[in-house]
């Protein structure tokens, strides 16, 4: 099989945006999702855009999601 680069390039979009956005993330598990294992490359490269979002120079965007509508607008009881 040959080797992808898709992780890396969406790590690296994240980067040099300071974004991680939904379609960064969602990009991110479905190619983790199809080749059904981590690489050690993109292990690598995933551990450096976690280090730099716990240093806070890449923000995440929350999606549109249950949780972030339900935090947009709380149900009052």
């Amino acid at each position: 099989m040959a080797p992808t680069f898709s992780i890396r390039r969406l790590v690296e979009k994240a980067l040099h945006s300071g974004l991680l956005t939904p379609d960064i993330e969602q990009g991110i598990n479905a190619e983790l999702s199809r080749l059904g294992y981590l690489p050690i490359g993109d292990s690598e490269v995933l551990e450096l855009l976690m280090y730099e979002m716990d240093e806070g120079r890449i923000r995440l965007v929350p999606g549109a999601g249950f949780f972030s509508e339900s935090l947009q607008h709380p149900v009052s009881s």
